[in-house]
């Protein structure tokens, strides 16, 4: 968990050909992950995990993930299958990014419910409990909860490694969830989550695991930044230190955000959401913003274990 890794989240939109070059772009550059936004309601996109399917056929070392997956739309049993069937067929290279649920004038007009923030929490803890279950190739899975019904139904086994799961939460008890039971936060997006709120995050995130008996440092810490590294830009002090808006500064900039991320606070991985998705955002948040922040931030991690 102490080596930092670095990955870049796509939009699957309908010019299919420009996102498999990103893709492969990603991978040629020495990303480790590539997120695929999950909108199952808005037209204007593909279905994310055909995308996803695509990408990891077309690529061979980087993984992905749905940043994040659409719970509320997507039933935990088939969605496990899903997960598990990627995770197969690509050698271990699929994880699992998911939300509880949001937009929900959107989902609610796709035909699923609407649920209030501590139902869809309920839903969300059933989910989780159920796709694990699934994931064992020993298990017969029975589960009559409040939301979800499951009559023994044999598990499959995923590909090498298993398939995490990492939740977008970002309220006090969705962390506190998070905590106790995911395998990683990917913290959303700033618009979402704004930067002065993440160390506490942190924290709540920490105190939950304890509490659940686990180490904090087992749970992946995924960092979601927007914006747009440019090189003409002058590096703004303080950068990024609360607020919500893009980041737009040169190399230099993005370097100092992101070690002071991966110092001060436990994350060890990286997604940028870029403005401007192109070739040249991914070669240089990949060839220039990376190497050095592993650089500088070597392979230091904060103890949170205690």
């Amino acid at each position: 968990m102490t080596d930092l890794q670095f990955g870049v989240s796509l939009l699957p939109t309908r010019d299919l050909g420009t996102t498999r070059r990103l893709a492969v772009v990603a991978e040629e550059a020495g990303l480790e992950y590539i997120g695929v936004q999950d909108h199952p309601y808005a037209a204007r996109y593909l279905d994310a995990f055909v995308v996803m399917g695509d990408l990891l056929a077309r690529t061979e070392r980087i993984q992905v993930f749905p940043d994040v997956a659409n719970l509320p739309l997507r039933p935990p049993a088939v969605l496990a299958r899903t997960a598990g069937a990627l995770s197969s067929v690509s050698g271990g290279r699929f994880q699992l990014g998911l939300g509880a649920g949001g937009y929900w004038d959107a989902i609610e007009s796709m035909g699923a419910p609407r649920r209030t923030p501590p139902e869809a929490l309920r839903a969300l803890e059933e989910a989780i409990a159920i796709m694990r279950g699934l994931w064992r190739a020993d298990a017969s899975v029975d589960h009559d909860g409040e939301f979800y019904r499951v009559g023994g139904v044999v598990g499959q086994e995923p590909g090498p490694g298993g398939v995490a799961i990492w939740v977008g939460s970002q309220g006090p008890r969705s962390l506190a969830l998070t905590g106790q039971l995911a395998d990683g936060w990917a913290a959303p997006i700033p618009s979402y989550l704004p930067y002065e709120r993440w160390a506490q995050s942190n924290e709540l995130l920490d105190r939950a695991a304890r509490g659940a008996g686990r180490d904090p440092a087992d749970i992946r810490r995924i960092a979601q930044l927007v914006g747009v590294i440019d090189p003409a830009a002058a590096t703004p002090g303080p950068l990024a230190q609360s607020g919500s808006d893009p980041v737009r500064a040169d190399v230099g900039g993005w370097v100092e955000l992101l070690t002071r991320l991966a110092t001060e606070q436990p994350f060890t991985t990286f997604v940028l959401w870029p403005q401007r998705a192109d070739e040249r955002q991914i070669r240089l948040f990949a060839e220039e913003v990376a190497p050095r922040v592993r650089e500088r931030a070597g392979r230091f991690a904060p103890d949170i274990s205690t």
